[in-house]
């Protein structure tokens, strides 16, 4: 066993814009409304934050329609279709959209899309959140979903056809960029969003891994299982030459005897997890061996987003 390690602590990391207004307006509305306040699905996709939100008054729901006409209703930072935010506008006294402000400009461009005639498709993962939300912006139907290569090979339309893509916000940003370069050589005409749909946070934590992971023996991405964001993060270190890559919850699933061989070990961390999950990941390593850390990054983030008015103070 090698008594001593390197910490390789990459930043960008951890909680982004979307996910701090998204928190805060859990517990602005908590103060504002008192408790319970109800949520659509998790606010964000991280275990520790949901069970936290839940002892301060947080009620998080799997299907809307078992909120209370008479508390608050609070949309997650994921977004949500419209079907949702119609059947919430006729049956809650209260709404709050804690939808990611970037999540929200895909759903603009989708719609301004389809007014103006074209065939969407869009670039995501099937069943999350996200992309639900941004497909039930608009008609069954109207948007095309494609995961994988193979699927635009699929994709059949008339040469008439106007043509556009969006993108989820939360995608590895190479692999996405493989699939609109398939996208622009089966469709030369195929038009975009003025600006990427994917988010900087996302970016700018794939960028950082990309740079210091092959420095590593090993690397964790501390995150939930169900957050696309840092499967992404795992797939990029894994892709950028450390192989030894892993996801890992919280200090409680880490068994450091795992990492007993491995000199060097990069750590970073998804978009909705709290910085203290990362701290106590590293105190479990300085429990068991001695432990130099190196802090790098590739930038300071500053993006701060308004909460929406109904949670705002007066």
């Amino acid at each position: 066993m090698n008594s001593s390690k390197k910490i390789i602590l990459v930043s960008p990391r951890g909680f982004c814009a979307g996910v701090t207004r998204a928190i805060d307006v859990v517990l602005e509305a908590i103060k504002k409304y008192g408790k319970p306040v109800y949520v659509n699905h998790e606010i964000v996709h991280n275990k520790h934050v949901i069970e936290d939100l839940i002892t301060k008054g947080a009620i998080f729901l799997k299907n809307i329609e078992d909120a209370p006409k008479d508390r608050p209703i609070i949309f997650s930072a994921h977004g949500v279709s419209k079907k949702i935010t119609n059947y919430a506008k006729s049956n809650n006294e209260t709404i709050i959209d804690a939808t990611c402000p970037l999540v929200t400009k895909v759903h603009v461009q989708a719609d301004k899309f389809y007014k103006l005639g074209f065939k969407i498709i869009l670039i995501g993962h099937k069943n999350h959140p996200e992309v639900e939300g941004t497909m039930g912006q608009l008609p069954e139907g109207s948007i095309y979903l494609v995961e994988t290569i193979k699927d635009i090979s699929e994709l059949n339309f008339y040469e008439d056809d106007k043509i556009a893509y969006v993108t989820q916000t939360t995608l590895s940003v190479d692999d996405t960029q493989d699939m609109i370069a398939e996208l622009r050589n089966k469709f030369p005409n195929i038009e975009s969003s003025p600006k990427e749909d994917i988010c900087y946070a996302t970016s700018n934590r794939q960028n950082a891994i990309k740079e210091y992971a092959n420095k590593c023996d090993a690397f964790i991405v501390v995150g939930s299982k169900n957050s696309s964001n840092s499967n992404r993060l795992v797939e990029v270190a894994k892709n950028a030459g450390c192989l030894n890559s892993y996801l890992l919850e919280n200090a409680e699933s880490l068994n450091v005897s795992n990492y007993s061989s491995y000199n060097t070990i990069g750590i970073s961390s998804g978009a909705s997890v709290p910085e203290v999950l990362v701290e106590n990941v590293i105190s479990k390593f300085q429990e068991n061996y001695s432990i130099e850390i190196e802090n790098v990054s590739l930038g300071e983030e500053n993006v701060q987003f308004k909460l929406p008015k109904e949670v705002r103070l007066q």
